[in-house]
């Protein structure tokens, strides 16, 4: 059984679907990448997932209980943690006080957790006693993630994780996404327009487009796909074959 699954999952702005029927699976432990570009319903997935936005039909179940529709905080409380699109740390807490904060639902061992956060994370022991707000945008990524492990959750939900980060930053957030897959900590759903970065880290991957699903597999398997490698990881093959495949683009449109 998948610690996360979902089930034709509808989810509407207003009027405006911006989830049309999306089932997918992540497994304990696994990297699950979700590619696709902007407006393709990615952030909307996460924010429908962790409760910020309700489902208007399907099925979201976390180890082995239906979630969907549930508020954010009992979702939380379930085990999952959602480090959103651009951060959104409290700037007028310390780092401290900000990593403090993603352990509020449950109390106790926090010593011990900050030691683990400090040691992935260097830079944000040297400056736990200064305002969030003073942070480079890298080091509130780091904040960002750190926060979501005191909670010791059982999935994370990474939102473009690399926007905005210079190469070099980005480099070191992946470094530590794989090492927490390595540690064989949480299960990690990771939305990222980066696709090379997200693939060559996931275990399995989904590629969104207008709300829907229209491709997924194993990394491996997306990494060599034609479509993948043309539109998301800027391969693209020249001849006859990537004249088809451009006139195929539509059909992801």
């Amino acid at each position: 059984m998948a610690l996360l699954e979902l089930r034709n999952v509808e989810s509407y702005y207003g009027p405006i679907a911006a989830l049309k029927g999306i089932s997918l699976d992540v497994a304990e432990g696994a990297v699950v990448a979700v590619l696709g570009a902007n407006g393709a319903g990615k952030t909307s997935l996460l924010k429908t997932i962790s409760g910020a936005l309700d489902p208007e039909a399907g099925t979201i179940r976390f180890a082995g209980r239906e979630i969907q529709g549930r508020q954010s905080w009992d979702v939380a409380a379930a085990g999952i943690a959602h480090v959103p699109e651009g951060r959104e740390v409290f700037r007028h807490l310390s780092v401290l006080d900000n990593l403090k904060m993603g352990a509020f639902l449950r109390g106790g061992g926090i010593a011990e957790d900050l030691a683990r956060i400090f040691a992935y994370f260097p830079a944000l022991q040297a400056r736990a006693a200064e305002m969030a707000g003073n942070l480079s945008g890298g080091e509130q990524q780091m904040l960002a993630i750190g926060r979501a492990l005191m909670a010791r959750p059982k999935l994370i939900l990474l939102d473009e994780p690399s926007l905005g980060l210079s190469p070099l930053l980005v480099q070191e957030i992946y470094r530590i996404i794989r090492r927490l897959k390595e540690e064989g900590g949480a299960a990690m759903l990771l939305v990222e327009q980066n696709a090379k970065m997200a693939l060559d880290v996931a275990d399995f991957g989904y590629v969104l487009d207008g709300g829907r699903i229209v491709l997924d597999g194993s990394a491996e398997r997306l990494k060599s796909n034609e479509d993948v490698k043309e539109f998301y990881l800027g391969i693209r093959d020249v001849g006859v074959r990537g004249v088809r495949r451009w006139k195929r683009k539509k059909q992801w449109r």
